[in-house]
């Protein structure tokens, strides 16, 4: 007690947490950033209900939760919510999702009469249940981050790929080509084929339904070219697969297919295996399905990239250093 005032200095703490969506990839997450996860009781009880308690004091602390949002999606986004509301009630000093793959973001606009924009809705909900910032990876159009009135650190995978596909021999290749499936992703295709000094091309697309789509033709020189085709997420593997045919079909002599978040659903193990498709080259937003046909996927890890930007979020240094400046590809 110094002049009637109480003076009490405290250090920082970072403090990581693990919903049940990825608990493997917050255990790497916490290797790097040489920490031990949070200790946090999570139930859900034979009605279906979601609860969490977190085993040790959080007051003051700065509290990440890490939880991928893939399959079964709505029991992972129901306990997110939980956990967030639960570390709020604890009095953590501030709170930030960390969502290697943010779930609805497909549905990030009306396209039809009576449609709803559930991204904006689960950007709601994680505001109204105590999160003050969220980290997540790729998102699926960059207009979702403005769904948030707090700061959203929109993480990329660009150099994960660069790097890979350096390595493997595409760099100034005279035989190659980065290939956009559709117009939307004809940014992020430029940006990739800069970065390993090839051309691209760009894959017309008419979409018959949610999911289902056909390629029409294709915007470029594929004859005689190692194709590489990139986009954010791949989930039933239906239009990448019959991409790759037609690829071959235009003369392209090998088809690689990179991908941020391998939801893949339904038959998509199936239908990549039987592919054209050399190789699927993903990053471990979410985790493989185990028993189903792996021999063509390749994973690389974004747990150094999750680490180094809670670290420097932790530490309030900027998030783009991580990149390089080059974490927007919007």
């Amino acid at each position: 007690m110094q002049n009637g005032h109480l003076t009490h200095t405290t250090e920082k703490r970072l403090m990581l947490f693990s919903g049940e969506g990825y608990p493997q990839l917050s255990e790497w997450i916490a290797d790097r950033l040489d920490l031990d996860l949070g200790r946090v009781e999570l139930i859900r009880f034979p009605s279906g209900e979601m609860y969490a308690r977190y085993m040790e004091s959080i007051r003051g602390a700065d509290v990440f939760i890490v939880q991928s949002l893939g399959d079964p999606v709505n029991r992972n986004l129901m306990q997110l919510m939980v956990m967030i509301d639960a570390a709020k009630r604890a009095s953590a000093k501030r709170i930030t999702a960390v969502l290697p793959y943010f779930a609805y973001s497909r549905q990030d606009r009306k396209t039809k009469p009576r449609e709803p924009i559930t991204a904006r809705l689960v950007a709601n909900m994680i505001k109204t249940a105590g999160a003050e910032r969220v980290m997540t990876m790729d998102l699926h159009q960059g207009q979702v981050e403005g769904f948030f009135s707090f700061p959203v650190d929109h993480l990329t995978a660009m150099h994960t790929f660069v790097d890979y596909f350096v390595e493997a021999g595409f760099k100034d290749a005279d035989d190659a080509v980065v290939v956009a499936p559709d117009t939307g992703e004809a940014k992020v295709a430029n940006r990739l084929a800069d970065h390993l000094g090839v051309p691209w091309a760009i894959l017309n697309k008419r979409r018959s339904g949610p999911g289902q789509s056909e390629v029409t033709h294709v915007i470029g020189d594929v004859e005689g070219r190692r194709a590489i085709m990139i986009d954010d997420l791949i989930d039933t593997a239906g239009t990448l697969c019959n991409a790759a045919e037609v690829l071959i079909q235009k003369g392209a002599t090998e088809v690689y297919a990179a991908g941020t978040h391998a939801i893949f659903s339904g038959p998509a193990y199936q239908r990549i295996e039987a592919s054209a498709i050399k190789e699927v080259v993903v990053t471990d937003t979410l985790p493989l399905k185990e028993g189903e046909p792996q021999s063509k996927i390749r994973t690389l890890t974004i747990a150094p990239i999750l680490a180094s930007t809670i670290k420097n979020v932790f530490l309030d240094d900027s998030v783009s250093e991580v990149f390089m400046g080059e974490n927007q590809l919007f």
